[in-house]
C-alpha cells in the first residue's frame, strides 16, 4: 500500500471540513475555560463583579487563564475512540461503541494515576499527554459509569437515573462524522451516553447534539438542523424532556432582545441535560457572533462550562475556527493537542484509505491509534 494515494474528497472539500473540526474543538474547550471561570457563581455576584452584563472576558478558574473542564477533555477522548474505529475497521472489528467506551476507560484513568502508564500498549499519543492528568469537576456518573470496564447499552445503561449534562457534554464529535446519516450518528451518540448516564434524556440530549452539529457542519443553518434532531428523536421512548426543550428554544429565539433571564428559563440555571441543550441551542441561534453568543452561554446560575462547552461547539462547526476570538485562544490549555487531534480526525475522515489498510499503513499512525 502507499501513503499517497489519491484524497478520497475535493481540496477544498478537505479543507472547509477540517476548519469545522478545528472550530468545533476548540470552540468547545474556549466556551468551555469561559464558562469555568463563572462556575459555582450567581448571576447576582457575577454582575456585582463584573458590571451589568455580567462576565464578557475570561477570568482565571483552577488557578490559570484559559483552564479547561472534564467537558473538554473527555469530548477529546471521544475524539481518539472515533478515529481508532476506523483505524481498527480495517481488521473487520467494527463497533464504535466498543471503541469510544474504551477511549473514555483511558480518560478515567486519568482522573485517578498520577500520569500516563507507560506498560499500557493501547495508550496512543492522547493519553500520554500529562496536561490531562489532572481532576477538573468531572460528572460523578461519567466516574461510576467507567469505574469498572462493563459496557453500558441502551438496555442495561449505566446509571439509569443520571440525567445531569456529563454524556452531553463529550457528545459534539459525533456530530462530526459527516459521512454519515444522521440517524447513525443520533444512534451512535445515543449508544455512547448511556454508557455513564441511563435516564432517557440525558443520553437523548446527547444524540440531539450530536445531529445538530452534524447539520451545521455540513452546512445547514441552527434551526435546520434543530429540526433534523427532533426528527431523530420522535420515535424514542423518553423523548418527550428532550422534544420540548428544545421546541421552546426555537420559539424563544423570536421572543424578543437575548438576555441572561431568557437563557436561565430555557433550563440553563440546572444541571439537567435536556436544558443544558436547550439554552445553549438558543445562545448558538441568537449569537450576534462567537463572544456574543458564548457571553450568553455563561451567565447564569447553574454549570457555565458545560452551556459555555456546547455553545462554543455549535458555534465553530457552524463557522469554522477563524470565527473563534483570538485573545480567547492564546492561552487556552491543551491548545495543540486539541489542534493535533482535529487535524488528525480531519486526515482520518478524508484520508483514511491512505494512511492504513488491512495489513499496512502510515508509519507511526498505528502508534498513535493502536488497533489492540
Amino acid at each position: 500500500m502507499t501513503t499517497t494515494a489519491a484524497a478520497v474528497w475535493g481540496r477544498t472539500e478537505q479543507q472547509d471540513f477540517r476548519s469545522r473540526v478545528r472550530g468545533c474543538l476548540l470552540g468547545g474547550a474556549v466556551g468551555d475555560a469561559f464558562g469555568a471561570g463563572a462556575a459555582g457563581r450567581t448571576l447576582a455576584a457575577l454582575r456585582e463583579a463584573h458590571g451589568p452584563e455580567g462576565l464578557t472576558e475570561p477570568v482565571p478558574a483552577y488557578g490559570r487563564h484559559g483552564a479547561v473542564t472534564a467537558a473538554t477533555q473527555m469530548a477529546l477522548f471521544t475524539v481518539d475512540g472515533l478515529i481508532r474505529a476506523q483505524v481498527r475497521r480495517d481488521t473487520g472489528a467494527w463497533h464504535p461503541p466498543t471503541d469510544v467506551h474504551r477511549a473514555h476507560l483511558r480518560w478515567a484513568a486519568t482522573q485517578r494515576d498520577w500520569g500516563p502508564d507507560e506498560r499500557r500498549p493501547d495508550l496512543g499519543w492522547l493519553a500520554r499527554e500529562e496536561w490531562l492528568y489532572v481532576r477538573r469537576d468531572p460528572a460523578r456518573a461519567c466516574l461510576t459509569g467507567l469505574g469498572d470496564e462493563v459496557l453500558g447499552t441502551l438496555d442495561r445503561p449505566k446509571n439509569p437515573g443520571a440525567a445531569d449534562s456529563g454524556a452531553l457534554v463529550r457528545s459534539a464529535p459525533f456530530g462530526l462524522l459527516v459521512g454519515w446519516e444522521p440517524q447513525l450518528v443520533c444512534q451512535l451518540a445515543v449508544e455512547c451516553a448511556a454508557q455513564t448516564h441511563g435516564d432517557p434524556a440525558g443520553y437523548l440530549a446527547a444524540g440531539a447534539l450530536a445531529v445538530a452539529v452534524h447539520g451545521v457542519a455540513r452546512g445547514d443553518g441552527v434551526e435546520g438542523a434543530v429540526r433534523t434532531a427532533l426528527e431523530q428523536l420522535a420515535a424514542r421512548p423518553g423523548h418527550e424532556p428532550v422534544t420540548e426543550a428544545l421546541e421552546a428554544a426555537l420559539a424563544a429565539v423570536r421572543q424578543g432582545t437575548p438576555d441572561a433571564e431568557r437563557v436561565a428559563a430555557l433550563g440553563a440555571a440546572q444541571d439537567r441535560a435536556e436544558g443544558q441543550l436547550a439554552a445553549a441551542v438558543y445562545c448558538a441561534s441568537v449569537g450576534e457572533d462567537v463572544r456574543h453568543g458564548l457571553r450568553l452561554a455563561v451567565n447564569h446560575d447553574g454549570p457555565s462550562a458545560a452551556t459555555g462547552a456546547l455553545t462554543g461547539a455549535l458555534l465553530g462547526a457552524l463557522h469554522g475556527e477563524t470565527a473563534l476570538p483570538p485573545a480567547w485562544l492564546t492561552g487556552l490549555e491543551g491548545r495543540a493537542t486539541i489542534l493535533e487531534l482535529a487535524d488528525d480526525f480531519a486526515m482520518e475522515m478524508t484520508q483514511g484509505t491512505a494512511l492504513h489498510g488491512p495489513t499496512d499503513a502510515a508509519p507511526g499512525w498505528l502508534a498513535r491509534y493502536p488497533r489492540g
